[in-house]
C-alpha cells in the first residue's frame, strides 16, 4: 500500500477542560459524529490498498493479505495474475504453480492450496463467478468473515464494516467498543455509524491507524482523535 500523505490539522481542543472524566462521559454517538468529520477531512477519498482488476483478483488479494503486508501482496499478485486471473485459469495453473508465485507471502503453502480449491469451487458452484453473497463467500476455503465482507464492500458496493486489527484497536482506543472481540467491535461500529458510511469508514480507519495512530510509540496528545477521544 502506498503510504497516505499525512495532512496537517488543527489540534482538537480538549472537551470540558480535557479531563479524563470529561472524555469518558462524552456519549459514543457524539464521539462517532466528530470522528467521522475528522476522518472525512483528513482522508476524504480513501484508497483501496490492494491492487485488483476484478472481484476474483480482489478476493485472492485479500486472502493473501492474512499475515502479510499489503505491500508484499501488491508485489506478488501481478505475477500471479499474469499467469491466471480467472477461476478457470487458476484451476489450470494448479496449487504447485500458485505456491511458486506466492512463496514470499506468509502461510504460502496453505494459501496456495486454498486458492486452488477456491477456484475449483467457483467453477463448480458459481459458474466461474465470485458470488455476491456473504454465506457463499464464507463457504470458500480460506475466506473468513472479514475477507468476505471486504469483497462485498469493495467489489460489489455492499454496505459492510470489515474489522481488521487496526479498526479493532482504534475502536477500543477511542471508546467506541469494548474491544472484547472483532465480532463485538463490528456490531458496535455498525450501531454508531450510518450504514451508507460503513465501507468508506472501513478504509478511512485503516489508513488513519497506519498513518496517524499506530499501535506502538504513539503520541496520543498530538493525535487529532486520541487527543480528545482516547480512553482514559
Amino acid at each position: 500500500m502506498v503510504a497516505a500523505k499525512r495532512k496537517r490539522v488543527k489540534r482538537e481542543k480538549p472537551l470540558s477542560g480535557g479531563s479524563d472524566a470529561s472524555r469518558a462521559e462524552l456519549p459514543a454517538h457524539e464521539k462517532a459524529l466528530r470522528i467521522r468529520a475528522i476522518l472525512d477531512d483528513l482522508i476524504p477519498e480513501p484508497a483501496i490498498p490492494l491492487a485488483h482488476e476484478s472481484p476474483f483478483t480482489l478476493l485472492i488479494a485479500v486472502l493473501l493479505s492474512a499475515q502479510t503486508t499489503d505491500l508484499r501482496v501488491n508485489m506478488v499478485t501481478p505475477g500471479l495474475f499474469a499467469l491466471a486471473n480467472t477461476p478457470a485459469a487458476m484451476v489450470a495453473l494448479g496449487a504447485d504453480a500458485i505456491l511458486d508465485a506466492i512463496k514470499t507471502c506468509g502461510l504460502a503453502p496453505t494459501k496456495a492450496k486454498n486458492i486452488a480449491r477456491l477456484a475449483e469451487l467457483l467453477v463448480e458452484r458459481h459458474a466461474g463467478e465470485v458470488p455476491d453473497d456473504l454465506a457463499a463467500l464464507e463457504a470458500l476455503p480460506g475466506v473468513g468473515h472479514k475477507t468476505a465482507s471486504v469483497v462485498l464492500s469493495q467489489a460489489f458496493g455492499r454496505a459492510t464494516f470489515p474489522v481488521d486489527t487496526h479498526i479493532h484497536r482504534l475502536a477500543a482506543r477511542w471508546g467506541l467498543s469494548t474491544g472484547a472481540n472483532v465480532e463485538r467491535t463490528e456490531k458496535d461500529l455498525k450501531s454508531l455509524f450510518p450504514e451508507d458510511s460503513w465501507s468508506k469508514l472501513h478504509l478511512q480507519m485503516i489508513t488513519f491507524g497506519r498513518g496517524w495512530c499506530p499501535a506502538q510509540r504513539h503520541d496520543a496528545a498530538a493525535c487529532p482523535i486520541c487527543a480528545w477521544a482516547g480512553s482514559p
